[in-house]
């Protein structure tokens, strides 16, 4: 099957090769680029390979899934999700979002003959059946890094060279989430160290309107061109309903809550930090994901702040509960040591929550404790 499929190769570029020389149609190929839409998966916008010519007309899109497939969320939250490569007319691709009000920019890659030849080849064998599947990567391997590849192997360099202004992958997140902030709060709860590192240019491209915006200068591309028009708007989420704000509310709600109404605090607040922390164990011990290890948000969210929700409500077990809060608070102190070195960006509704956290720790030691230890600070429960 390799061999039929490397033969098909040849035969269409050399087919293609032989009509340019015989002053035949050259195809067209342009680089489309779908502005954002409102989709949290449609927030980078989305990119398509245009080859048209005068009795055909189709677009290659590498951004095809089945959201019904059983056991996607598993599989993606797991790490193996599996996209498709598909072609069809262009003009579903233009009717498709000018039905959804997002406008497409068009830009059209310069290639003679030859380069265009390798790039058809290069997209049909893409398209074969054993080829067409392939498993997604947020940032490595998608819908933009997909085309710019086989543009580049067909032209034969690099049209986006590595370097230029650094920035990193968390960051280039967050350009596009601005108006999304629970979506921006999920990733930096799930995606670890890594995607602070600092990357380049050609690294940020993950994001189809990157990708355009890169290519805008360069020799081997057209001046772009709109089709239709942009008719979403951005709807900001109100500051009174965000993470930060949430974040907030949490933190004064630690100092002021006592008694009976400190034990439901307490139950509560632990008790969903011991669900994020087992979704986060999750990510980091069993997905495929690369970018969700190493995270340092382990130490502060894990499985055992569980304890933390049923302890305050025990009567005996003392031990248990001296070592769980002094181990906790152990955790956060290992964690904001380690948070400058490692790099890590925190979301700005973290810092709260996890101050939070070390407030209620040090109020369940001050109690266990009593007036024993007339040090403490005097925070009430």
């Amino acid at each position: 099957m390799r061999n039929f499929a490397g033969m098909k190769r040849i035969f269409i570029f050399l087919f293609t090769l032989i009509a340019a020389i015989c002053g035949a149609e050259v195809p067209r190929v342009s680089l489309l680029t779908a502005m954002p839409g409102s989709e949290i998966y449609e927030l980078e916008g989305h990119t398509g390979l245009r080859v048209h010519a005068s009795d055909y007309d189709y677009v290659v899109n590498w951004g095809i899934f089945d959201f019904n497939s059983p056991g996607f969320v598993y599989r993606f939250c797991k790490g193996e999700t599996d996209y498709l490569c598909a072609a069809y007319p262009t003009e579903f691709f233009f009717d498709d979002y000018a039905h959804q009000g997002r406008a497409v920019i068009e830009q059209e890659i310069l290639l003679d003959s030859i380069q265009t030849a390798k790039l058809i080849a290069l997209l049909d064998e893409n398209l074969l059946p054993e080829n067409r599947v392939y498993r997604y990567n947020y940032v490595k391997d998608n819908c933009a890094t997909r085309p710019l590849m086989l543009i580049e192997t067909a032209i034969g360099e690099q049209l986006i060279a590595p370097g230029g202004d650094e920035t990193t992958f968390r960051k280039e997140m967050r350009r596009y989430h601005n108006d999304y902030p629970w979506y921006q709060f999920g990733i930096d709860l799930a995606l670890g160290c890594g995607i602070d590192k600092p990357i380049g240019r050609r690294e940020a491209i993950f994001a189809p309107v990157r990708l355009s915006e890169e290519l805008k200068d360069n020799p081997y591309v057209g001046p772009a061109q709109i089709i239709g028009e942009q008719k979403i708007e951005s709807h900001r989420t109100p500051w009174i309903l965000t993470p930060t704000a949430l974040g907030w509310l949490i933190l004064v709600l630690a100092f002021v809550v006592r008694g009976t109404a400190g034990k439901v605090f307490d139950s509560v607040m632990f008790g969903v930090y011991g669900v994020l922390g087992c979704v986060l164990f999750f990510l980091v011990f069993f997905s495929s994901h690369e970018a969700t290890s190493p995270n340092l948000l382990l130490l502060w969210l894990n499985p055992l702040c569980i304890l933390g929700a049923i302890i305050p409500w025990l009567k005996s077990a003392k031990k248990l509960k001296v070592w769980y809060f002094f181990i906790n608070f152990a955790l956060l102190i290992v964690l904001a040591v380690l948070l400058l070195p490692m790099g890590r960006s925190l979301n700005p509704a973290m810092w709260p929550m996890i101050v939070a956290d070390a407030i209620r720790t040090a109020v369940n030691l001050r109690h266990i404790y009593g007036n024993r230890i007339d040090k403490w600070p005097k925070l009430s429960r």
